[in-house]
C-alpha cells in the first residue's frame, strides 16, 4: 500500500480512465490537470481520436484545457485495453443504461471489470463510479478481481465511490462537488480517498463499506448535493 501511496503522493502513478463520456471524460481532465499522467479507454474509437486531436465533446469541459493536456502528453486515449498493464489507478466510469425492466444493466461494468482482471497490475488501486446500486463493487467488481486467488486489500484494491455529475451544473462541477468513497477494506478505502483528494477540491468522505446499509446516513450530504 505505501509504494502505491507514494505513487499518489508524488504524482507518479498513471491513472486509467475506462469510459469516456459525461462522466469519464472531465474526470480524466482534472486527473491530468493534478499532474497525473493519465490514459482515457473507451471501446469508442472516435471518441479517442478526439480526445487525441484534442476535441472535446463534452459540456462541463473548457476545450482549451482537454487541448493544453493533450500536448503536453498529460492526458491521451486508447482503444487497446491491454494498456491497463501499465495503469496504478483505474477508475471505472462506463454507462449502465435501463434495461426493459428499468433496472441498470451491468454488463459493461462486467466487461470493463473482465479486462482489468486480464491485464491489471499487482497492486493497482481499481475505483467503480459507473452508477449502479452499492452492492455492486462487492456482487459483481469483486469476486471477478479475485478469480485466482486475488485478495481485495491485499493484492489489489477496490472501491466505490459513485458519479455525482450534475451536467450544466454552474455550481457543481467534477472538481468540487463532495465525493464519497467506500473500499472493500479499511486500506482500499485510505488509497481511494488519497487518489480523490489528490485531483479534487470538494472533500471526500469516507465510508467504512461499499455495501447499501453503511451509505444510508450520506444520501443527503453536502447542500443538497446528489448522490
Amino acid at each position: 500500500m505505501k509504494k502505491l501511496l507514494d505513487k499518489i503522493e508524488n504524482k507518479n502513478a498513471l491513472v486509467g480512465i475506462i469510459g469516456l463520456g459525461y462522466v469519464g471524460l472531465p474526470l480524466a481532465v482534472e486527473s491530468a490537470k493534478s499532474g497525473f499522467k493519465t490514459l482515457g479507454f473507451d471501446i469508442q474509437k472516435s471518441k479517442t481520436a478526439m480526445v487525441n486531436r484534442g476535441e472535446n465533446y463534452v459540456g462541463d469541459i473548457v476545450s482549451e484545457e482537454l487541448g493544453e493536456l493533450v500536448k503536453k502528453e498529460k492526458l491521451s486515449a486508447t482503444a487497446d485495453y491491454s494498456e491497463i498493464k501499465n495503469c496504478d489507478i483505474i477508475i471505472i466510469c462506463v454507462p449502465t443504461p435501463l434495461d426493459k425492466y428499468m433496472q441498470p444493466d451491468n454488463q459493461y461494468i462486467v466487461n470493463s471489470t473482465l479486462e482489468i482482471a486480464k491485464y491489471r497490475k499487482e497492486s493497482s488501486l481499481v475505483v467503480l463510479e459507473s452508477t449502479t446500486y452499492p452492492g455492486a463493487t462487492e456482487e459483481i467488481v469483486k469476486p471477478i478481481l479475485e478469480n485466482g486467488g486475488y485478495l481485495a486489500g491485499k493484492d489489489f484494491f477496490l472501491a466505490f465511490s459513485p458519479e455525482r455529475i450534475d451536467p450544466g451544473n454552474a455550481t457543481y462541477k467534477t472538481k468540487n462537488t463532495p465525493k464519497i468513497v467506500g473500499g472493500s477494506t479499511k486500506d482500499c478505502g485510505v488509497v481511494a480517498a488519497a487518489f480523490y483528494n489528490s485531483i479534487l477540491s470538494g472533500g471526500v468522505h469516507v465510508v467504512t463499506s461499499p455495501k447499501l446499509p453503511r451509505w444510508k446516513n450520506f444520501l443527503k450530504i453536502s447542500s443538497g448535493s446528489l448522490i
